[in-house]
């Protein structure tokens, strides 16, 4: 049935990485996930471990299920009715068939909505060449189109949860006799050349940046919630970590490795860690994996008190969170007022923001899914489709 709503959009997109959901799924979600890049499956193997020490299926999709409600009912409560769907880049359901079947329904204009909340080519701009693809996919090229909502890392209702988190973590680490646990944030490293290219030519480097600022706040929040802390507390001692490295080896990352940290905190007489994963707003895999049982595995074998503050998940103040920024686009209303001192992002992607490293075949579009930047097809592909491709420095 078409839509007749008074907004700007149709319906909402919540696009995700997708995940196995049994045993079955590990090796092809894998080979999915590493398509063109020569992985071989020896290698995949050992990633599947991962997965199958888990019981072979990712949380990501429950979670990726149960946020999709939650959003749709706190539009609701805002007096805003569109439907939200859900597609996946690397597993079912993948974004090509759910956005076919919202043309199908008469969805002509889809308002995305990335489940990563910071600027870089990986967490920002490859979805907006997901939804290019799935437009692609689905044989939709001038037929529909996918705008995306700007990263969100600055949301109040994104870093409170954290903030009460690390409150929670510091006071359990004074009763147990530690005043002084190191506060480690993590978030996905990416390659340098990636990170140098978060944002624009301009504002480069916003992938680090966004994070710091995120980082901070989550601090002052955290001291101030802290009722065995005054005013006048001073700010504990933290850094920003990295995790879930993978690729080349000779390829530079963001440093350093949280594994690392954990190890050097402990040499250097440290008694207590505090782990908060600022960089993801669910406890999927890499969280479960490489931080409940890796990182906290390096932490007790040197001697070490080890907590893990939660991500967001549901909690009602992040969903409301992303309500508000949704409800905003929909309406064209003000966007949310940043809770993190760097300046507010525009709604909208610039032309040649979190390019690729190197750089691929783009087009000069902005947030809308015709922009079909760093898509691996070639130039006659593209102009086959209608659209003009053409080389950015």
């Amino acid at each position: 049935m078409t839509s007749s709503t008074p907004y700007a959009y149709d319906a909402v997109l919540l696009a995700g990485f997708g995940g196995p959901e049994g045993p079955d799924d590990v090796m092809p979600f894998l080979r999915n996930v590493t398509r063109g890049r020569g992985v071989p499956d020896e290698r995949l193997a050992h990633v599947a471990e991962h997965y199958l020490a888990l019981g072979g299926a990712s949380p990501i999709n429950e979670h990726n299920r149960a946020l999709q409600a939650a959003l749709r009912e706190q539009l609701r409560a805002r007096g805003v009715d569109v439907p939200v769907l859900w597609g996946n880049r690397n597993w079912a359901p993948y974004l090509a068939d759910t956005v076919g079947q919202a043309h199908r329904d008469g969805r002509r204009r889809l308002l995305g909505l990335a489940t990563s909340a910071y600027a870089s080519y990986s967490s920002c701009r490859q979805y907006r060449e997901d939804f290019a693809t799935a437009l692609i996919g689905a044989d939709l090229v001038g037929e529909a189109a996918i705008d995306k909502i700007r990263p969100y890392y600055d949301l109040p209702g994104f870093l409170e949860p954290f903030a009460d988190g690390l409150a929670a973590a510091l006071g359990e680490a004074r009763r147990d006799g530690y005043q002084d646990a190191s506060i480690l944030f993590t978030t996905h490293s990416i390659p340098l050349g990636m990170a140098d290219a978060s944002g624009t030519d301009a504002d480069g480097r916003l992938y680090v940046e966004q994070h710091l600022a995120a980082c901070r706040e989550v601090v002052r929040l955290a001291v101030g919630r802290d009722p065995a802390a005054g005013e006048s507390a001073p700010v504990p001692d933290w850094r920003l970590v990295y995790q879930s490295r993978s690729g080349a080896p000779h390829v530079p990352w963001l440093e350093p490795d949280i594994g690392d940290v954990i190890a050097q905190v402990a040499d250097d007489g440290g008694r207590a860690v505090i782990v908060v994963p600022i960089g993801f707003i669910s406890d999927h895999v890499e969280v479960i994996w490489d931080l409940d049982t890796e990182a906290a595995q390096i932490a007790a074998d040197r001697g070490l008190w080890f907590r893990r503050v939660a991500t967001p998940g549901v909690d009602p103040r992040f969903v409301a969170g992303l309500a508000d920024l949704v409800a905003a686009r929909l309406t064209g209303g003000p966007d949310v007022a940043s809770a993190t001192g760097l300046p507010a992002r525009p709604g909208t992607c610039p032309p040649g923001c979190c390019r690729a490293n190197p750089v691929r075949p783009t087009t000069a579009g902005a947030d809308s899914a015709a922009d079909w930047s760093g898509l691996d097809f070639a130039p006659e592909a593209l102009a086959a489709s209608g659209i003009r491709g053409e080389l950015t420095a």
